[in-house]
């Protein structure tokens, strides 16, 4: 094997302006050191690595000899080749290249800028850990280690992508995640990484549709944004991908019933947090249903209204042009596009826009005759039932559509077929081959007390996800 050389490197790494080498004489030798300045701790590479190399006034025999006695950084290793020297320069490292020796060291002397520690935005709690995973790997792991003081934790380390050889990390619990969920995650991300054809893999996105089991709206891969979060999925026997430059950690399996859990359902008082969790579910029910319903009574079946209701009905709908249907989907369209302008926006007017915009809009709707009053507060109260399941709003605005079109046409046996429909999509999802309605399935799955209705703390199993239990599909 031929001696690494620095001029191999340079010949690598040409036209880039922030790539460093610094010469400087160490002992009886001259080493060149290789890092990228706005990457590494410049104080750090001064101190433990430089100083101790130019202190160094006699022989120095080997490389073993280099990292054992003269180098103080925290981490050295050899590097075999030009190629594993420009990875460990473009990953952070400083390369220190001796003419004399085939191999060269690497160095772990990582000081970029990052952000802080926050409160997640995505997850507010009211009572509970207000510390959230940042966009740095080593942060997030830190942050799950100081919460699981266990040698069963297990972090699997691997790289996807070639140009961007980013960092993921497999997290799990050795004895109580099922090694099946475990193989199943580790063929997805080298599945992932054998398909990214540009070899760029920079969000967790790109893992979790390789691990969604069919298109669909609803999220059969979960995600969060907190720790404390991350450690009770870990408890219950799920896999976490953890991927570097991201906030947001994925969670496997995952399924319905987690998204109308909160962390709140755990720090508060038990009957508080379960009449939030039924709020909950009649939101999802109410922001689902109602449109549907709504028009095929109004359209097809109004003799099923009280006879005073029928005739304000009338009145009010006396001046719209369009059918009820067509009114009832733009109005929907209508409140989906002022939402998304408010998440949009700034966050200083975001919200405020929202606001102002869907009363500006639904009270302009009705002056002008496009939709009837009743119309509007139909459409405004599914909206903001919607809020409170956010894991699930896309596929709420999915599913109304189509139940508006299902009771449109064929009215109230068309709402019911629509309704089954949509029951039997859910319940044919999968998540990492568990049924996506798990543990509704079976009547002894209700021992674990935190399905529909929370149990006290002591009564919530851990470890829920058993090898046994998974699905043939």
């Amino acid at each position: 094997m031929e001696n690494l050389r620095i001029e191999d490197i340079k010949r690598k790494l040409r036209d880039n302006y922030d790539v460093k080498y610094r010469e400087l004489r160490c002992g009886n030798t001259v080493a060149t050191l290789a890092f990228i300045d706005n990457l590494c701790d410049s104080k750090y590479i001064s101190d433990y690595i430089i100083g101790p190399l130019v202190r160094r006034k006699g022989p120095c025999p080997d490389l073993a000899f280099i990292k054992a006695e003269v180098l103080e950084a925290t981490m050295a290793q050899d590097v075999l080749s030009t190629d594993d020297a420009v990875m460990h320069i473009l990953s952070a490292d400083v390369v220190i290249v001796f003419p004399q020796f085939k191999r060269a060291v690497a160095c772990a002397a990582k000081g970029y800028a990052k952000r802080p520690i926050d409160i997640p935005i995505t997850e507010t709690v009211i009572k509970g850990p207000r510390e959230g995973f940042t966009e740095s790997i080593n942060d997030n792991i830190s942050a799950i280690r100081r919460r699981v003081k266990s040698p069963k934790l297990k972090i699997e380390p691997m790289i996807v992508g070639a140009n961007t050889q980013t960092s993921v990390a497999i997290v799990y619990l050795e004895g109580v995640t099922p090694e099946n969920i475990v193989q199943y995650v580790r063929s997805k991300i080298t599945e992932v990484d054998g398909k990214s054809k540009k070899g760029f893999v920079m969000y967790p996105n790109y893992i979790e549709e390789a691990m969604k089991c069919k298109a669909t709206p609803f999220d059969t891969i979960g995600y969060t944004e907190k720790p404390d979060s991350a450690v009770a999925k870990l408890a219950e026997g799920r896999v976490l991908v953890i991927v570097d430059g991201n906030p947001f950690v994925i969670t496997a399996p995952c399924f319905f019933v987690e998204n109308f859990q909160t962390t709140d359902d755990y720090t508060m008082n038990k009957y508080v947090a379960n009449e939030g969790r039924v709020l909950r579910w009649i939101s999802f029910l109410m922001s689902t249903l109602v449109p549907g319903l709504y028009l095929a009574l109004i359209t097809y079946h109004y003799k099923l209204l009280p006879s005073v209701y029928i005739f304000r009905m009338a009145i009010f709908r006396a001046g719209v042009p369009v059918p009820a249907w067509t009114e009832l989907l733009y109005m929907i369209l209508f409140f989906q596009i002022v939402r998304e302008a408010g998440v949009r926006l700034p966050q200083p007017i975001g919200p405020t826009l929202s606001i102002v915009g869907a009363l500006i809009l639904g009270e302009a709707a009705v002056n002008s005759g496009l939709a009837s009053q009743v119309t509007v507060v139909i459409v405004a109260i599914t909206s903001i039932a919607s809020y409170l399941v956010p894991k699930v709003h896309a596929a709420i605005f999915v599913w109304n559509i189509l139940l508006v079109l299902f009771a449109g046409f064929l009215g109230l046996p068309g709402f019911f077929t629509g309704l089954i429909v949509m029951i039997g999509h859910i319940a044919s999802l999968t998540s990492c081959g568990y049924p996506y309605l798990y543990p509704t399935g079976t009547l002894k799955d209700f021992k674990y007390k935190d399905v529909l209705f929370r149990g006290d703390l002591t009564k919530i199993s851990n470890g829920i996800i058993k090898g046994e239990e998974q699905s043939n599909g």
